[in-house]
């Protein structure tokens, strides 16, 4: 049954641009009118550190920040978060909630034969995929990694389309925004990347649209039910 609102954890590594995917999917849902806030959470800021940032949506007011304990939704970044442990919270599925999801970058199946039953037994749906290999033939390069996670997230949900994601990825990049040493060389790192900021956002949305459509088509595969409430069914009600 579809939630009034829904927690997302993002386990990463340093330079994968976790932040600024949270902070697109905040600002993609609120301009579609939900509720929406995302932030942060990290030690050294530096590449291949871990990192996690966390969205909040919701038809509701959101009032909680922080750390998310309990998640609906949690996508794995790099498989290193997995492998290697590099992640805040272990096992990386700790705290989901039933009929929830987990979305995984890597080229292989992670999940111990552990991690599989428990994840059945709570009906968590598990999408594996390299979506880094995906933005390098996409956008061309690894760093739109996150755009690939992004459009996976949004293609999973449902109720957040394409045009509220492009109006995140603009809102990000074409405004300025006071950010920490690390998001602001990682931004600086990916616009050299481009000759135009244009060129930046239609690469992004390139890569956000064909995840969306590939996570979509997998939904309807496997079933998966309705993780959040659509903000029409609320406005109506």
């Amino acid at each position: 049954m579809a939630k009034d609102s829904i927690k997302i954890r993002m386990p990463a590594l340093g330079g994968q641009g976790a932040v600024t995917a949270a902070h697109i999917a905040a600002t993609a849902a609120d301009t579609v009118g939900y509720f929406a806030v995302s932030n942060p959470f990290f030690g050294a800021e530096k590449r291949m550190a871990p990192s996690e940032s966390y969205t909040r949506i919701g038809t509701v007011p959101i009032y909680d920040r922080g750390e998310v304990i309990y998640p609906d939704i949690v996508m794995i970044y790099h498989p290193q978060v997995i492998t290697m442990g590099k992640s805040y919270t272990m096992p990386f599925y700790a705290g989901i909630k039933e009929n929830g999801l987990v979305i995984i970058n890597s080229d292989t199946d992670l999940l111990t034969e552990v991690d599989r039953n428990y994840l059945e037994s709570i009906n968590v749906k598990v999408l594996t995929r390299d979506f880094t290999k995906f933005a390098i033939d996409i956008a061309g390069t690894e760093l739109a990694t996150n755009m690939a996670m992004l459009g996976a997230l949004f293609g999973a949900l449902g109720t957040i389309d394409k045009p509220a994601i492009e109006e995140g990825i603009k809102d990000r990049f074409l405004k300025k925004y006071t950010a920490s040493g690390g998001t602001a060389t990682l931004d600086s790192v990916i616009e050299k990347k481009f000759k135009k900021k244009m060129d930046l956002i239609e690469k992004n949305l390139e890569t956000a649209s064909a995840a969306y459509d590939l996570t979509a088509a997998w939904a309807k595969e496997v079933d998966l039910a309705p993780i959040l409430l659509p903000v029409s069914d609320v406005e109506t009600a």
